[in-house]
């Protein structure tokens, strides 16, 4: 097999096991043996170590020294570190879009609002939200902040929001008592208000009640 064709099979390799952890196919604290996996998707032991290896690298897998890999624990320190780093981070950021953002910026916030909130959460079988939510999800936080126009801290917001994505998907339950939708609203009305003061703590409160629904 040449090099190219590797990288191809190691990519879908990655992908895979990346949809089928954040599909909830393997539960919290689970292992992941390398070798039952090679031999299910077909592929080698090598392509499965460096795909689970990727996916220890932005949160998805945890790796522990002569233990191999698992799923990480819901209720996992790391969550609450993440929210943490990201209400540090991501609150500022929102200030200075709001003090900033042109009204392109402002449209464009609008414009992802409406997409978010016109797309299904939840999948046709229930429970963890759908790809394509997520999808929307992710870029009105993004584009909520793009307004800072500082590319380095947007750099770490990618960094710590993939690696926030399998808590969030375990935390928004479609049948919770959680007004999800209305909070991505306020959101975007106060950004558009260029209300900052109210726009930070609404980011951070709904920053934290995603991590609050994985404790025991």
């Amino acid at each position: 097999m040449s090099s190219g064709q590797t990288r191809v099979l190691g990519e879908r390799t990655y992908e895979r096991l990346y949809r089928e952890i954040l599909g909830g196919d393997h539960t919290p604290g689970a292992p992941l043996r390398p070798q039952a996996i090679a031999d299910r998707l077909g592929v080698s032991l090598a392509v499965v170590r460096e795909a689970l290896t990727r996916l220890s690298g932005n949160g998805l897998v945890e790796r522990h020294t002569n233990r191999g890999f698992t799923v990480p624990q819901a209720s996992d320190e790391r969550w609450q570190e993440l929210a943490r780093a990201r209400c540090l981070l991501e609150p500022i950021m929102l200030r200075d879009a709001v003090e900033r953002g042109d009204l392109d910026w402002e449209s464009r916030v609008v414009a992802a609002h409406h997409r978010l909130a016109i797309t299904p959460i939840g999948t046709e079988a229930g429970g963890h939200v759908s790809e394509e939510w997520s999808a929307a999800h992710a870029q009105f936080h993004r584009t909520l902040i793009e307004g800072c126009g500082n590319t380095v801290l947007l750099g770490i917001f990618d960094r710590l929001w993939q690696a926030s994505e399998l808590a969030r998907r375990w935390s928004v339950d479609i049948s919770a008592d959680r007004d999800i939708a209305g909070e991505h609203e306020q959101l975007m009305r106060s950004a558009c208000d260029r209300d900052a003061d109210r726009a930070r703590h609404l980011l951070c409160d709904h920053i934290l009640r995603t991590v609050r629904r994985l404790q025991p």
